[in-house]
């Protein structure tokens, strides 16, 4: 049993990026389990087409009697279980999250792999549930902050996620995403987290119109879209935490592996990009 929790700032796609892990490793074999634990903005379930669903994570913490799995959906397309919110106002007033880390315990033991979509920013709603994790993501979006400030960004941001996760002995990760950069000034900013800030980069991911239609659909773009530019990069990603988590390397074919070789060779002939942050 493994937990990861999501984290980032509000518009980075925490909650894209957690549907769309949640489908990888569902995809690949693992039973799998997201919770929307955004307790006052849920909006986790829109992304699998579950919308104002009787029972959730709020009906939950107000009927302490109720049966865990009850609140429960099983989304046929991608094989993910779903714990939702509640998007109706009356569900989020007067809420008392204290049963939050025992709901987490008990219904993750059923699943190999457990997936949390943190509140935007500090995570107070599922700080509770870091004890129960062992990893944490932080999601970035660097287009909406101009080149030369990423370093202030990041300060301000990824140190204080990374420096949370760490209190609770959790091992941090970064994905990038939303990338429309030259890939130079990706790589400035890849070098920056993680020689200078010191946090793994486990995926990069390239804005892609197919992600906000996925979503409109009510379907994570790995399952609307497989091919599609950002799809194939979250299953990078997705693979990379694969190993990093399981230890499970993807299998590859010749030519997958030619064409990794003729990049390395071409990549290594470049001239490095000068550390602009």
């Amino acid at each position: 049993m493994v937990s990861v929790v999501i984290t980032g700032r509000g518009g980075a796609g925490k909650t894209t990026m957690t549907a769309n892990l949640s489908t990888y490793f569902s995809k690949n074999g693992y039973r799998t389990l997201v919770i929307d634990g955004d307790l006052y903005l849920p909006k986790l379930a829109f992304h699998f087409g579950i919308y104002n669903p009787v029972y959730n994570l709020h009906t939950l913490l107000k009927n302490p009697d109720m049966r865990v799995l009850n609140a429960v959906y099983h989304d046929v397309n991608t094989g993910v279980d779903v714990l939702p919110g509640s998007s109706r106002l009356y569900d989020v007033l007067d809420l008392d999250n204290k049963r939050l880390r025992d709901i987490v315990r008990e219904i993750s033991a059923r699943y190999r792999m457990t997936i949390i979509d943190s509140p935007v920013g500090i995570p107070f709603d599922t700080i509770s549930t870091f004890r129960l994790a062992q990893y944490q993501i932080i999601i970035l979006e660097i287009e909406r902050c101009p080149i030369h400030s990423v370093h202030r960004m990041v300060e301000n941001e990824v140190i204080k996620l990374k420096t949370l996760g760490e209190a609770y002995g959790l091992k941090v990760g970064v994905i990038i995403n939303k990338v429309r950069e030259s890939s130079a000034n990706v790589d400035d900013v890849v070098d920056f987290l993680e020689y200078s800030v010191d946090v793994p980069v486990v995926g990069i991911i390239p804005y892609d119109y197919k992600v906000p239609e996925a979503t409109n659909m009510g379907r994570p773009v790995l399952d609307y879209a497989p091919h599609a530019p950002a799809s194939k990069a979250i299953s990078e990603a997705g693979s990379v935490l694969d190993e990093w988590i399981f230890g499970r390397k993807k299998k590859e074919g010749f030519f997958h592996r030619l064409y990794e070789a003729i990049t390395s060779f071409l990549h290594s002939r470049r001239a490095p990009a000068g550390k602009k942050l």
